[in-house]
């Protein structure tokens, strides 16, 4: 990496979460450097270190020296590539930071040892919906061969996994099946794999997975709804789900809205307090999961059952179910009006 490209995802120990994470959106690189004025490496602030802020409901408007690692991992100037890559692959780091007398002087990316990446999960592409609140579009086209840009929206969602490295793929299918079909073909066009499953009859956001054949290895399963378009970080909730050992991993997202009014709180018939016009936050489900092993098996063949359902069950059972917070770009393609948001959003995201 040369000096221009490292020095794009440097931050000062004062810049805010939200600018550490926009530095992160912007430039695909999981991790900022936290720099002093001379460059001198004060510590690292990564992707995961941003998830587990939110998690723990972080005001985003705080510095990144509040949560930054201050002794990250480096390597002095003139380490053999050999040894850094032996560290890197130990460590389970995806980039070294290289000094010179304490200061930042190039950056190792572990990518730079491969080619391309891969990623062995299988996938399930939710894809069965009738798409109904978006009307008569949906009257003769299934959802996701909606066009946004120039592509339909699961030609999006397939391009994206395929860059972050799955090369197998199931799509569960129901309405006006032929047209996925017929266009998505067996993935030779992409270099990957396809293969289809038909509901007869509607299962519900998870009932698709009761009729997945029997999966030659033990890897989770990811599976993504098809009217989404996001610029998460697939690897990462792969690699996240991996060393949870969870047996479902749901993706979230924070949403907040504004109560309008002064709200009143209270302690029997005593008012203590007046909050006027609070913003709440609560996460909310992002339509992508994780689904491991366990998990599948508990899916009966043709049994109707919608994702919440599911992880309730999983929950009631002991089994462990985690959450992967989603600061990537995300847009649930729901209603009219975000259809026509997805248009805007594709040119700056995907085009």
């Amino acid at each position: 990496m040369n000096k221009t490209n490292w020095q794009k995802i440097t931050v000062s120990p004062q810049a805010t979460i939200l600018q550490a994470m926009q530095v992160i959106d912007l430039n695909s690189s999981r991790i900022v450097l936290v720099v002093a004025t001379d460059n001198s490496l004060l510590g690292t602030l990564t992707d995961g270190d941003i998830r587990r802020a939110i998690l723990n409901h972080n005001s985003l408007d705080s510095a990144v020296q509040e949560i930054m690692n201050p002794n990250p991992i480096t390597v002095q100037i003139g380490t053999p590539l050999s040894m850094i890559r032996s560290i890197m692959e130990k460590k389970d780091l995806l980039v070294m930071p290289v000094l010179k007398d304490g200061k930042v002087i190039d950056l190792i990316q572990f990518k730079e040892f491969f080619s391309k990446p891969k990623i062995d999960n299988p996938v399930l592409l939710m894809a069965g919906g009738f798409g109904k609140r978006l009307g008569n579009m949906t009257k003769s086209c299934p959802k996701p061969m909606l066009k946004v840009g120039n592509k339909p929206i699961m030609e999006t969602i397939l391009i994206s996994l395929i860059e972050a490295g799955f090369q197998h793929f199931y799509i569960s299918v129901h309405y006006l099946p032929e047209l996925i079909k017929e266009y998505f073909g067996d993935g030779s066009r992409w270099g990957v794999d396809i293969e289809y499953i038909y509901e007869s009859e509607p299962l519900g956001t998870a009932g698709g997975l009761g009729l997945l054949p029997n999966l030659n290895n033990d890897l989770p399963l990811l599976v993504m709804n098809c009217d989404l378009l996001t610029k998460l970080d697939f690897a990462s909730l792969i690699n996240y789900h991996t060393v949870s050992h969870s047996d479902i991993t749901m993706c979230v997202r924070e949403y907040e809205y504004k109560i309008p009014y002064g709200v009143i709180e209270t302690k029997g018939d005593k008012l203590i307090g007046v909050v006027e016009k609070p913003t709440k936050s609560h996460f909310v489900n992002a339509g992508i999961y994780v689904v491991g092993q366990r998990a599948l098996q508990s899916v009966g063949r043709n049994e109707y059952l919608d994702m919440p359902e599911l992880i309730n069950r999983c929950v009631s059972n002991q089994a462990s179910v985690q959450v992967f917070p989603v600061h990537e770009y995300w847009l649930d393609i729901g209603q009219y009006d975000d259809f026509q948001q997805a248009q805007d959003d594709y040119i700056r995201n995907f085009a």
